[in-house]
């Protein structure tokens, strides 16, 4: 296939719909993948799609799981998050799960439309309404901790919000997961760690320099 194919995920079937007759009318661009949901994603997108224009809220579950599922099955697939999260967090969980780009909703069909050749290209980018935000990761990535091993990144995650002392309705919001899930992992987190609730864990997670 000669162009860019491209698929769009969005819960939100009149953006869905509305990105998709803007890509329709973009030369050398072609939509030929949609998807409402994380699930219907991983099926309806095959390896004939280039590019995933991915929301980060997804109905049953979140675009940040969907796009590290997406890379890991496929490498060289080109995930640009579309999503109305401008906050650092949204956006170093979406490049650490493999996006190559972040815009967010309402930017302009140029800024779409050389977003998606970008990425496309092997490039990275990310919008004008978090640019900033992505120079501070750039230049002060925050690598995973070597310690507490035992935790998944995405727990590593968790636990540091913890440990910055913020609830789970926070950490749902930041890290785009569902309360149910953030729960489980707090769950986990505090089972790895053989601690009995969350004050103990976030003297732990301090005390190893985690969350400061």
């Amino acid at each position: 296939m000669s162009g860019i194919a491209v698929a769009v995920v969005d819960d939100h079937p009149v953006f869905r719909l509305g990105m998709v007759a803007l890509l329709s009318t973009l030369e050398g661009i072609e939509v030929v993948a949609e998807a409402g949901s994380a699930a219907h994603a991983l099926d309806a997108i095959t390896e004939d799609v280039d590019v995933v224009l991915m929301d980060l809220e997804l109905g049953d579950g979140s675009g940040i799981d969907a796009t590290r599922a997406l890379c890991a099955r496929d490498p060289g697939l080109r995930v640009l998050v579309v999503t109305m999260h401008e906050d650092e967090d949204s956006l170093v969980a979406s490049l650490r799960a493999g996006a190559r780009g972040y815009l967010v909703k309402g930017a302009g069909p140029d800024e779409v439309e050389r977003a998606i050749r970008a990425v496309a290209n092997g490039d990275m980018i990310v919008g004008a309404a978090v640019a900033a935000k992505a120079m501070t990761v750039v230049a002060a990535p925050r690598a995973r901790s070597s310690v507490f091993r035992e935790l998944t990144e995405r727990e590593h995650e968790v636990l540091d919000l913890i440990a910055r002392g913020h609830d789970n309705a926070t950490i749902s919001r930041r890290l785009v997961l569902s309360p149910k899930t953030v729960r489980n992992h707090v769950s986990n987190v505090l089972a790895k760690l053989g601690v009995p609730d969350r004050s103990s864990a976030i003297v732990r997670a301090r005390d190893a320099g985690v969350g400061l």
